[in-house]
């Protein structure tokens, strides 16, 4: 009985250590996927093709802005060659990002808010550690509408939406 207290300090201590471990793995995934995101849209900005594809994995997908672009990796490799042969392909700069961790601590997700060309955009996606890297699995990038704006956007991509709807519905 007089050895309880020690052994219950000694328990308290290991799980805390533990506890605390664990965030701080968390944080320093976190740190990782962050500096893997940045670097993934500074090689666009530079027009890095080799570096860029190397931050997605070999089944990545990349949805575009438009209805259309729903890109698996080697067709958005075909897509976006020409753009990086020109020397620059597109500049995303991240104004802010959040970034999910999931248990087994080599898949996560992220949303992020970018100034683009477009203006800001918001990204989202899975990011996945292949070895130990953790690369591009799935990205969506959408164009942020206020939503005060949103029926002056939506009148003016009426008629396009109506042609392509009527394509997609005749595929079903």
């Amino acid at each position: 009985m007089k050895r309880l207290p020690y052994y219950l300090l000694c328990f308290i201590l290991f799980f805390s250590c533990k506890i605390r471990q664990g965030h701080v793995d968390v944080v320093s995934i976190k740190e990782d996927i962050n500096s893997n995101l940045e670097a993934w849209h500074k090689a666009a900005a530079e027009a890095n093709f080799e570096a860029y594809f190397n931050l997605m994995t070999d089944d990545g997908v990349f949805i575009g802005t438009d209805a259309t672009e729903n890109w698996q990796n080697e067709q958005f490799k075909a897509f976006s060659k020409p753009y990086f042969d020109k020397g620059k392909a597109w500049s995303f700069t991240t104004l802010s990002r959040n970034i999910y961790v999931y248990d087994n601590q080599k898949l996560a997700w992220f949303d992020e808010l970018l100034d683009t060309q477009m203006e800001i955009c918001r990204g989202s996606g899975v990011i996945q550690k292949v070895g130990n890297q953790w690369k591009v699995k799935h990205y969506v990038l959408s164009i942020a509408i206020p939503n005060n704006d949103v029926d002056a956007v939506t009148n003016l991509k009426k008629e396009s939406d109506s042609i392509l709807k009527l394509k997609l519905l005749k595929k079903h």
